[in-house]
């Protein structure tokens, strides 16, 4: 005879963590002048050590879909979309790679609020399957990170040394778009917060067991 099904953990509804591991209390609710798309990999919905939709929560207006391939049509929409009638620029945070396509030249990035800052939330390897299945992805212009500081993100493996997580780049990006890098200090303060309980959740020395 079968025992019961084990029961499954409560969840909380708004971060999506089990609630013993709620990581709620770690937003910050910021308003950017810019713009933010978070496009998420389905891997990263359920994934511990992910701190995208930390950045989500936080960030008021900001817009998160999940997905590997997206139909054009609706891509294009996410992009361009209008907003109060301006049109709107979309950046991808992205680095140049060797062997990327041409891309467009950054726009006049003197207006954040005209600016609209694409985000992939994935790992390396998945962010490149991303690009490659959305080509509409590679014709955006990329901004690049401007002296980014090291990464705190010790719970997931860096393959460059210049990579950040999702949520330590976007602050980066923002910050450097809008000119206030203090407007985002608090963030990314909460940011250490969330990777030490993170880090406490993993046996000593498997911080960095991660898919790629």
């Amino acid at each position: 005879m079968s025992g019961a099904p084990p029961r499954k953990r409560p969840v909380c509804p708004r971060c999506l963590r089990a609630q013993s591991s709620c990581i709620c209390h770690w937003i910050r609710s910021l308003a950017s002048q810019t713009q933010v798309l978070i496009l998420q990999h389905p891997l990263e919905i359920h994934q511990a050590k992910g701190s995208g939709r930390l950045l989500h929560l936080s960030l008021e207006g900001s817009v998160l879909v999940v997905g590997e391939q997206f139909e054009e049509g609706r891509l294009r929409a996410l992009l361009s979309a209008s907003e109060a009638g301006q049109a709107i620029q979309p950046l991808l945070l992205y680095p140049r790679t060797p062997g990327d396509r041409q891309v467009a030249l950054l726009p006049d990035l003197a207006i954040p609020s005209r600016l609209r800052l694409v985000i992939l939330d994935a790992t390396w390897r998945k962010s490149r399957k991303m690009l490659h299945l959305n080509p509409l992805l590679q014709t955006l212009p990329r901004l690049p990170l401007s002296d980014p500081p090291a990464s705190q993100y010790r719970i997931r493996k860096a393959h460059r040394a210049d990579q950040l997580s999702t949520l330590e780049a976007a602050c980066h990006a923002l910050a450097q778009l809008e000119q206030n890098a203090a407007r985002y200090l608090p963030l990314l303060q909460a940011f250490d917060g969330f990777v030490d309980q993170q880090a406490a959740y993993v046996p000593a020395g498997d911080e960095f067991n991660d898919p790629a």
